[in-house]
């Protein structure tokens, strides 16, 4: 009964007395929302303008800022549906399913940055075929690399395998929103959920697992033991973070038969890169059941809910997003269990719960208030700065420079065609920049690239043609040049001030005009409104 207490405080602060039903994602999450604001009595923004919101989206659900040419027509556009058709057009192209796998790449890979081309391309492919996150999940705990269709699954495991502390923490962090790396040497000193036997009651589903040869192996049996704060050592279950317990007849230590047996199926793997027989009962599959229970505590369905609430708003319901807890409530815990349970009766469809989100007054909003009305991130009044990670960033400064008539009056098949070039172009350039952070500020060295490198001045400062810079230097109007740069940059005109300003400039230096635009889009692509999703 110890043991089950903490499990039965969180889910009362967890299993809010609500449940899912048939309305829609944007309609729940907006009159979730507006009650809190309603009742803090929190002046929330206003609806973000056109230009902002096709930025936005673009990036969100694309990673790549928009042409001229799209930002252009959604904004002149009277259609009052033409924000879903948008939403659904984005979604549709092969962009969609390249850019959130760059993101759950990333989410997986973690703070220590742990990626790998193999694991994107398993998650690429899986989004297009419509795998859904359940099903992802399965595969990566419980990889057949005898299955094309799960070519790369394998290396979640495998780039972890070597340490299964870190494995064990990996898994509860990326799936489950908790972090119980503080409950290795000791119960938690801070939450009381977390006790030492959730640490190794999660490591034991990994113990069995092993390197066999470059493929993943798991043995038949296994034990885990572990020094308590007080009394003698002991010996872990097989038990999930709700307090569920698997009990097996294979927690035990392998007989001297079976770890011969086990370095002569490692051998064989070796040789063959085929992964050894899988046990009569595995461990990680005991994992996968327990984790995807309907009855069970739904970690698994909160934590993704969570995330991609945090990917799109930029700040979690739960937030950090590893602190699932009862010392750590939701900021508004009916609509994450109502999102939770949502997404686990579709099927952990996440197209659905993105395009919910997405579609919500919520998301919607601008980002920008009155300093002296601005509401805490908490309550999602105000659209949150986003910054652009490294694949979105690089992309968005080679679309940004280039020249755009390029885009112009191209079929629909076309135009995708040359955005993924510029896309793939980019990818080099991308690794340039650090993966923001929750704390994220500008780091020095992306301070020092863009100030002195060489390469930045080649890449995205050429005249030459097909480049925005060749474009405006044979321009006579100065006004004309600049309201193209902006269009191309940001998306939008450029206000009165603006423009006498930077007009002027480059009057102060008609003598070279072309360093002048130079000088210009060189501001421009190295400002604060160029640098966030906002």
């Amino acid at each position: 009964m110890r043991t089950l207490r903490p499990v039965f405080l969180l889910v009362l602060v967890f299993a809010a007395p609500v449940r899912a039903d048939e309305r829609p994602v944007e309609v729940a999450i907006d009159q979730s929302i507006d009650a809190l604001l309603k009742k803090e009595n929190v002046t929330a923004a206003p609806q973000a303008d056109d230009v902002t919101l096709i930025r936005r989206l673009t990036l969100d659900l694309v990673g790549r800022i928009p042409t001229s040419a799209e930002a252009d027509e959604y904004v002149q556009s009277t259609d009052a549906d033409k924000r879903a058709k948008l939403v659904d057009r984005l979604m549709a192209s092969p962009a969609f399913v390249r850019h959130q796998a760059n993101q759950f790449d990333a989410m997986l890979a973690g703070p220590d940055g742990r990626r790998g081309s193999a694991l994107r391309d398993y998650l690429q492919a899986a989004l297009k075929d419509g795998k859904t996150w359940d099903k992802v999940f399965r595969e990566l705990m419980l990889p057949d690399d005898a299955d094309p269709k799960q070519k790369g699954a394998g290396e979640y495991l495998r780039a972890r395998v070597i340490d299964i502390d870190r494995l064990t923490n990996d898994v509860s962090v990326a799936f489950f929103g908790v972090n119980v790396s503080c409950a290795q040497c000791h119960n938690h000193p801070l939450v009381a959920d977390w006790k030492q036997d959730h640490f190794f009651g999660m490591k034991s589903f990994f113990a069995r697992t092993y390197d066999a040869g470059g493929v993943v192996g798991e043995r038949e049996a296994g034990l885990v033991k572990f020094k308590p704060t007080k009394g003698p050592e002991r010996s872990a279950k097989l038990m999930f973070l709700t307090g569920a317990i698997s009990e097996t007849d294979t927690s035990r230590e392998l007989t001297k038969d079976e770890q011969k047996n086990e370095k002569e199926e490692a051998a064989k793997a070796k040789g063959s890169k085929k992964p050894p027989p899988p046990p009569k009962f595995s461990a990680r599959a005991e994992l996968v059941k327990l984790a995807l229970k309907p009855d069970a505590e739904p970690f698994f369905a909160k934590s993704i809910a969570n995330r991609l609430w945090q990917r799109f708003l930029g700040y979690g319901l739960v937030n950090p997003l590893d602190q699932m807890h009862s010392e750590n409530a939701p900021s508004h815990p009916e609509l994450l269990a109502w999102l939770a349970q949502d997404t686990a009766k579709h099927g952990y469809d996440l197209r659905r719960l993105t395009r919910g989100i997405v579609m919500s007054q919520t998301y919607s909003r601008a980002s920008a208030l009155p300093a002296e009305t601005h509401p805490h991130a908490k309550f999602f009044g105000v659209g949150r700065l986003k910054p652009l990670t490294p694949q979105q960033l690089a992309t968005a400064l080679k679309l940004a420079t280039s020249d755009p008539a390029a885009f112009e009056k191209l079929k629909p098949d076309e135009l995708e065609k040359k955005l993924e070039n510029i896309e793939a172009s980019a990818r080099g350039f991308a690794s340039s920049f650090a993966q923001p952070t929750d704390d994220f500020q500008i780091g020095v060295g992306e301070a020092l690239l863009f100030s002195n490198s060489d390469k930045v001045a080649k890449e995205f400062l050429s005249d030459a043609n097909g480049t925005l810079l060749g474009r405006v230097k044979v321009m006579k109007e100065p006004r004309d040049a600049l309201t193209l740069m902006a269009k191309a940059v940001y998306g939008r005109t450029l206000s009165d001030e603006e423009l006498t300003a930077l007009a002027a400039y480059v009057q102060r230096r008609n003598d070279r005009p072309a360093e002048a635009y130079k000088q210009v889009l060189w501001a421009m692509l190295t400002s604060a409104e160029f640098r966030f999703c906002h």
